[in-house]
């Protein structure tokens, strides 16, 4: 490289090419993408209108209409992470002094509260103990109380690995004229999820978790009532404007979260708002190729069992979990700290002896759990066991008491069951691994075929 470059502090520039080191992501998120996404991602670029890439674009919409399980026109990518997603959604539907109503069970219900409040919405928050989640009646009673012009909850929350359940919600917001909006970062693709049977107006999601990719876009959907409020709002920036276009007085403050402009460069106008993030966009459809290929339903269980033998393994070691297990999501758990061993050290060697990285939590947790992810790519049987053998090996060396050989074996219990059950005719969680769909060659509108039980020991 001839001699030593410096920047313009004097400071030894030292930018080797891109290697890191082999991991395997198995906390909250990020997950290890999956290497068809990666490929994928890989591609050549295109310009923003070929052919071509408008093409992908409406594929895009429609395999994220079957991932969201919704029939709504307005699926789409936001450019940015998953918080990208949440911000459009809440500053396109909220104007100044709009009533919004909250409820905070753990890290990301404070994430919504504040970025409502940016967006000088009257912000009213109902907060349950972290591990647990609201009834139906509360959630009533929150409503009828403060009568706000959205709901914003979160579906799954990773800092607490419960999710809220949202059966009913729908019918409450209707039944009061209230917007329904939840961020399913978390959850998607790994838990039971229905757009359209839950009454959902808005939905926004990151690809870092079940659906396998890597963070970076948030896919998104609108039902016609959210887009009609959106719309009212549009003005369409100077710049690129037509002839007609009007500026309205409540006009959404963020330009790069307008979605009413995002709807207009997604649509037939092709409105040339932005120039979409290509690559992630390659990313994404392969994302929903994937699941689309596997079977939504089939995703989900893959991810239930796994994350059941997750479950089933910390405990067979003698470990304790936080959180309501009623309302555990499938795809990650939270692990009580032992007492006296120092959790940022188990982390610590879990990752430089053994190449595996799980996660601490927020807030009140902090330092009290780890949170450990089987989710997207790493929702497979060897990634569950390889975690387990080495979290026990690094226990011990912290002087912990463990069952040896107790994680493993009950997660070996759980994959035997699962066995079991499918030769018996049971529905099981289907898919060891998820090599199984990354070499499918189906084309984006099949479902994988359920996996033969000989192939679940596997």
């Amino acid at each position: 490289m001839g001699g030593e470059k410096q920047d313009f502090r004097g400071v030894v520039i030292v930018a080797q090419p891109v290697n890191p080191p082999t991991r395997l992501l198995m906390g909250p998120g990020p997950i290890n993408a999956d290497p068809r996404v990666l490929r994928a991602m890989s591609a050549q670029l295109v310009g923003q209108y070929d052919p071509v890439m408008t093409a992908y674009m409406n594929e895009t919409m429609g395999l994220y209409r079957e991932v969201f399980r919704t029939r709504n026109e307005q699926t789409l990518l936001i450019d940015g992470t998953s918080r990208a997603g949440i911000e459009a959604a809440i500053v396109s539907l909220v104007e100044p002094g709009d009533r919004v109503l909250v409820p905070v069970f753990g890290r990301f219900g404070h994430l919504l509260r504040e970025i409502a409040e940016r967006a000088g919405a009257e912000v009213h928050v109902i907060e349950r103990e972290w591990g647990t989640v609201f009834t139906l009646a509360e959630l009533e009673q929150a409503i009828a109380a403060t009568k706000p012009k959205l709901l914003a909850v979160v579906h799954g929350d990773t800092s607490t690995t419960v999710a809220q359940p949202l059966e009913g919600v729908g019918e409450l917001c209707a039944k009061h004229g209230v917007l329904f909006y939840t961020d399913v970062t978390a959850s998607l693709a790994g838990n039971e999820f229905d757009t359209d049977a839950l009454g959902l107006d808005a939905v926004t999601a990151g690809l870092q978790k079940c659906l396998g990719g890597p963070s970076g876009s948030a896919p998104a959907t609108f039902s016609a009532r959210a887009v009609e409020v959106i719309d009212s709002r549009k003005s369409i920036e100077a710049g690129i404007a037509s002839e007609g276009d009007v500026v309205r007085a409540a006009r959404i403050r963020s330009n790069y979260f307008d979605l009413a402009m995002i709807f207009d460069y997604w649509g037939e106008k092709r409105l040339n708002h932005h120039t979409e993030a290509t690559s992630m966009l390659y990313g994404a459809r392969e994302c929903a190729r994937l699941l689309v290929e596997e079977g939504l339903a089939n995703a989900v269980e893959r991810h239930r069992l796994h994350g059941a033998a997750m479950l089933a393994g910390v405990g067979g070691l003698g470990l304790e979990t936080f959180g309501d297990l009623a309302v555990k999501m499938n795809n990650v758990v939270a692990v009580k700290i032992p007492a006296g061993v120092d959790g940022d050290a188990v982390r610590g060697e879990l990752l430089n002896d053994f190449g595996i990285e799980i996660g601490t939590s927020f807030g009140p947790l902090h330092g009290k759990v780890w949170r450990i992810g089987t989710m997207g790519y790493n929702a497979r049987k060897d990634a569950v066991l390889t975690t387990l053998a080495a979290l026990e090996q690094v226990l011990r060396r912290q002087g912990a008491a463990v069952v040896g050989g107790g994680g493993v074996g009950a997660a070996y219990e759980v994959y035997q069951d699962a066995v079991s059950n499918t030769a018996a005719g049971t529905r099981v969680g289907v898919g060891v691994g998820v090599e199984t769909r990354a070499s499918a060659g189906a084309g984006a509108g099949t479902a994988a075929a359920p996996i033969p039980a000989e192939e679940i020991a596997r």
